[in-house]
């Protein structure tokens, strides 16, 4: 990317989302993993997408399950200004906030809306919700309540224009994570963010999608990451620090980080948390 020989850490665009489990914090630990010469960069787990915006690279995949999230992946790449303007017309009002969050229960109005007035929609939701949270209900129902921000910057023109120049050439997909090994050659650098295999029954939130990601899922994973280690890409993958996730990738190379979450609703049960980093 010709931008991006020119940015400095204070130029540098950054996730235009929050979500949960982003990794923008742990990035100065995670530096020393990141593989230093590399085909392709593949990201089938974009989320906030914070490794894609610290690394930058040249030739890259990026890709997820969740539609809406998808969906402003590609209105930020194709049609930023029509979506500033339309970010530019939301209110951090509590019942404006519950009314933009109805839109989705009646799916043939939904369905009229536009790709950018279904970004716009979605950022402001996550700027404007509690916690910064994309979450949904098994019907797919968007379902944060409103938030306690003192003034969230819901139209951040400046890096949204800086992202939209970073996509330009990024390949973006919708689909399940196994999509990767449609793409996936020798020397590629694939990071693998899924989420994060539940550290109790009361602490279980996969709910970026109406599907969650179980047990079963984590497997289909495993069974990924070892196709992929077989072609000789350089792999990182982030789980919870689990005996399951422990157990199920004892085979490979994992280090331990230290996370601050902020996710739990019990204030008092947020803070540094373990987690892994496995690497083959």
């Amino acid at each position: 990317m010709i931008f991006a020989k020119n940015l400095t850490p204070h130029t540098q665009p950054h996730p235009f989302l929050k979500w949960a489990g982003g990794k923008r914090q742990l990035i100065p630990q995670m530096n020393i993993f990141f593989p230093k010469n590399y085909n392709r960069y593949i990201e089938p787990f974009i989320g906030g997408g914070a490794v894609f915006f610290h690394l930058l690279p040249d030739d890259s995949i990026i890709s997820d399950n969740n539609p809406d999230l998808i969906n402003c992946y590609r209105v930020v790449k194709q049609d930023v200004e029509g979506l500033i303007k339309s970010l530019k017309i939301h209110k951090y009002e509590k019942d404006y906030y519950y009314e933009i969050r109805a839109l989705d229960r009646d799916r043939k109005k939904y369905a009229e809306l536009s790709d950018v007035e279904k970004a716009s929609r979605s950022i402001y939701l996550n700027k404007s919700g509690y916690n910064g949270l994309y979450r949904v209900n098994s019907k797919g129902f968007f379902n944060v309540p409103f938030g306690r921000h003192k003034n969230p910057n819901i139209c951040d023109e400046e890096n949204l224009r800086k992202v939209s120049q970073v996509l330009k050439n990024v390949k973006i997909y919708l689909g399940s994570f196994e999509i990767c090994l449609d793409f996936a050659e020798k020397n590629d650098f694939v990071y693998l963010d899924p989420p994060y295999y539940p550290l109790s029954d009361t602490a279980l939130f996969t709910s970026y999608t109406k599907k969650s990601f179980d047990r079963s899922s984590q497997i289909k994973l495993f069974e990924v990451f070892k196709e992929l280690n077989n072609r000789e890409c350089n792999i990182l993958l982030s789980n919870s620090y689990s005996d399951f996730i422990l157990d199920l990738y004892n085979d490979f190379k994992i280090v331990t980080l230290k996370a601050k979450r902020n996710i739990n609703s019990n204030s008092k049960k947020r803070g540094l948390i373990k987690e892994v980093l496995i690497l083959n």
